[in-house]
């Protein structure tokens, strides 16, 4: 195969930065997409969960409705790193853009600075999604310069101060901000609040239990590693 036949088979690929949940923390995840110019079909791969793997439906219908063209050719996405388990919807949005970058219509640059999450609507808005607050202590802790999340979530995000939060409502929303066509304002609203009252728990405690020391020590021995514990008694 030559080097110039070669050449139009094959489009640049490129990197979007997400997150995945791992816990209550929040772990980098870089949105890879590669496109071949071959029969149409799309493939996400980097252990997604079904959430993830549906993706592809909702991608190709925002897309479309936005008024932006989809690809009609072979589409690569990879999950990065591909032993992390991905869950979710909020993939929607950094997997859209990263097709939408390897196709051309979006530039490619500044994207290691960003950091996008979001699930989208058939029609190419933007659905709130879970997990926003620690993804925003992972763009803290990198020292990411900007942050898109939906704008029902943006108020969370913003509870972690430091962040350039960039609220979007739709897919074509963010397309023009990065055009520069029409830039999003950083949240400026109202913060979301942590609560900070005391928390009561009305509990047992063994002090009261008067003998039971084999039992008492191993329900302290499970409850400090963790471990299950059958009781049985008459």
């Amino acid at each position: 195969m030559s080097a110039v036949y070669f050449y139009f088979l094959r489009c640049m690929k490129v990197s979007i930065l997400s997150a995945t949940l791992v816990g209550i923390d929040a772990q980098e995840v870089y949105v890879e997409a590669d496109i071949l110019h071959d029969l149409p079909k799309c493939t996400i791969v980097g252990l997604p969960d079904s959430a993830v793997q549906e993706a592809r439906e909702r991608i190709r219908s925002a897309i479309t409705n936005s008024g932006l063209p989809f690809p009609r050719t072979r589409i690569t996405v990879n999950l990065a790193p591909a032993d992390t388990r991905k869950e979710g919807s909020h993939y929607d949005v950094p997997i859209a853009v990263a097709v939408l970058v390897a196709e051309g219509v979006l530039p490619d640059e500044g994207w290691e600075s960003r950091i996008v999450v979001g699930e989208l609507a058939l029609d190419g808005s933007v659905r709130s999604c879970k997990g926003v607050l620690s993804i925003a202590l992972l763009a803290k802790r990198k020292g990411i310069k900007e942050l898109f999340v939906p704008d029902r979530n943006a108020p969370e995000a913003a509870m972690i101060r430091g962040v350039r939060v960039l609220p979007i409502s739709s897919l074509s929303h963010l397309v023009h901000h990065v055009r520069e066509t029409k830039k999003i304002a950083p949240w400026r609203g109202r913060r979301g609040t942590f609560n900070k009252s005391p928390v009561h728990i009305a509990a047992a405690d063994f002090a009261d239990v008067r003998g039971q020391e084999h039992a008492k020590r191993a329900l302290e021995i499970a409850a400090a590693g963790c471990h299950n514990i059958l009781k049985l008694w008459t």
